[in-house]
């Protein structure tokens, strides 16, 4: 317990000081020893902590789960609440339920005036995420993975073993009589994370108890380099970068000379101005940004390339256009 307080304690150091914290809360054992730990930071700092718990009307009973996680944060000494929301499940129900949840939260937080949410995952769920999108194919921001504290996202147990995270659980329910709730979902493999949970679980036996650790020091170092790039592509991108009402410009000879990390970088950035969207929602691919690319390091006459949003991609003279709606001219070759 004293190691997950001192934890969450780092992790809030920077929120406004008396201000109130939100924390999502399944009904787990993760996200209920995060609510007991946050209760005793919280008193201790002079801070309300509400539970939230988010009903996503999935499954069977959703509604009795959700309400025992309620009563379960408020005999831990929490505010709590319940939020029902209806799932999108066009993306997929995995996504469609973090998007629903994740917007629910923001909006409490918003309307609660409190400037972090805390959020339960653990190093183990850390290592899984590395170890997911590195089946994807992922790039060095993606495999950066979680970060503890990202905006109103605060995830303070980042360094905990799952099983560390279970038995303050216990520690703090059991005098309560409180049983945390065992989603099924957890167990089931037609979920992605349940696979890679399960992959994990067969390398560690294979190859030792230290490869969670290996993804999780991964991460971290990738976010580092990450952190590199973005900072580098970003001022480029600010002193580089012309925007007007039809697109974004940049000129072929300057980008021509920066690495391909940069290069990539300031391509997906120019891709979110044009389309309007955030780098989440871009459906920009990484067949996309090589293709664009060609256009600066391998130019033999391409026309437009198609992207996702209604944009579309041109080499003109010696500029890389990246336009909304329809080229009123044709590129001409230089």
């Amino acid at each position: 317990m004293v190691a997950l307080r001192h934890d969450l304690d780092v992790c809030i150091a920077g929120v406004e000081e008396g201000a109130p914290i939100v924390v999502g809360c399944s009904g787990g054992p993760d996200s209920l020893a995060l609510v007991a730990v946050a209760v005793w930071v919280g008193a201790h700092q002079g801070r309300r902590v509400i539970s939230a718990t988010i009903d996503h009307q999935l499954q069977e009973g959703s509604a009795g789960i959700a309400t025992s996680a309620r009563e379960a944060a408020r005999a831990l000494g929490a505010e709590a609440v319940v939020i029902a929301v209806d799932v999108d499940l066009a993306a997929g129900l995995e996504a469609g339920a973090r998007a629903a949840r994740l917007s629910s939260l923001a909006a409490l937080a918003a309307d609660r005036g409190a400037p972090a949410v805390l959020l339960g995952h653990s190093r183990d769920d850390q290592a899984e995420t590395v170890l997911l999108r590195l089946s994807r194919g992922a790039g060095a921001r993606s495999l950066g993975a979680m970060r503890t504290c990202s905006g109103l996202w605060h995830r303070p147990f980042l360094a905990q073993s799952r099983q560390v995270v279970h038995d303050v659980a216990s520690e703090a329910l059991g005098p309560l009589g409180i049983t945390p709730w065992r989603d099924p979902h957890n167990d089931s493999t037609d979920f992605a994370r349940v696979r890679i949970r399960t992959l994990l679980a067969e390398i560690t036996t294979e190859l030792g108890p230290g490869v969670s650790m290996g993804l999780v020091r991964s991460a971290e170092l990738l976010r580092d380099d990450d952190d590199v790039l973005s900072s580098w592509s970003s001022a480029e991108v600010g002193a580089q970068v012309i925007a007007d009402e039809a697109g974004v410009r940049i000129d072929i000879a300057h980008i021509s000379e920066l690495p391909r990390a940069i290069r990539s970088r300031i391509i997906r950035s120019m891709f979110e101005r044009a389309a309007g969207v955030e780098r989440s929602a871009s459906g920009l691919t990484f067949d996309h940004v090589r293709t664009v690319d060609a256009l600066i390091v391998d130019w033999h006459g391409q026309g437009l390339v198609d992207l996702p949003g209604g944009v579309r991609a041109v080499r003109d003279y010696d500029r890389l256009l990246l336009l909304r709606g329809t080229l009123h001219h044709q590129p001409r070759e230089l």
